[in-house]
């Protein structure tokens, strides 16, 4: 982990779309909508799983894209370690691992000294206390939070990822998570809907909090205008920077 975190200067470069539709196609259609735009896309198992995927990452990394490798990865620590290491082959931006202590540092090590980012998971934006209370976990959610966060910390993560509720602010005031990049999901502009996110905030409110990127899809993939919807995010944005 660099002792000092890199943001990109231009707003608009802190969005990172969702890439979350059934087809290389119409991740593709969507990508050429928002050309000129939004610069970083997020893919997870909506498209990992399909016809194409390769082919898709491949043409990300040809026009310049970013790219966030949603693979939430929970296994032994060779295999997460190996994992990564292939991820930063492709030349993947960031890559989100779960927050235990040894997926952490395996996936460190499978970094290297690539510009691949590990962002370590807190906890996921569908679970609330009752949800974490479902898993057997004992501690509020905001204690478990702050947990993993530190232990991201100590493991040498990247960054994390965390709700616009887990209270950003708390976090930043952690010993070393100056350094942490924190990307956000759950962003819903003032009177849409939360969809299955319990967790959620304004993109304003998740700037001014701390968040260094969000991370957003339906509100995008969904919109009838998906271009003007990433402009209101954006603008909404901008209104605390």
């Amino acid at each position: 982990m660099s002792l000092h975190r890199e943001v990109p200067v231009r707003i608009e470069d802190r969005l990172i779309v969702a890439l979350d539709v059934p087809s290389i196609g119409e991740a593709r259609a969507l990508i050429g909508k928002l050309n000129g735009l939004v610069s970083f896309f997020k893919v997870g198992l909506w498209l990992q799983f399909a016809a194409g995927f390769d082919g898709l990452l491949d043409e990300l990394i040809r026009r310049g894209k970013e790219i966030f490798l949603d693979a939430k990865m929970f296994d032994i620590g060779e295999t997460v370690k190996q994992g990564v290491a292939r991820a930063a082959e492709r030349g993947v931006s960031f890559v989100t691992v779960h927050g235990d202590s040894d997926i952490m540092r395996a996936a460190v090590e499978g970094r290297g000294n690539s510009r691949l980012k590990v962002l370590a998971i807190t906890v996921l934006t569908s679970l609330d206390e009752d949800g974490l209370r479902d898993l057997g976990y004992l501690w509020p959610l905001e204690k478990l939070v702050q947990r993993r966060v530190e232990n991201a910390i100590a493991c040498g993560c990247d960054g994390v990822v965390a709700a616009p509720r887990d209270d950003l602010a708390r976090i930043r005031q952690l010993e070393g998570a100056h350094r942490l990049l924190i990307a956000t999901p759950g962003v819903r502009l003032t009177g849409t809907a939360a969809d299955d996110h319990k967790r959620t905030g304004t993109p304003a409110q998740a700037i001014a909090a701390g968040a260094d990127y969000l991370v957003v899809g339906r509100p995008i993939v969904k919109s009838v205008d998906p271009v003007l919807a990433a402009r209101q995010i954006i603008e909404d944005m901008r209104r605390t920077v």
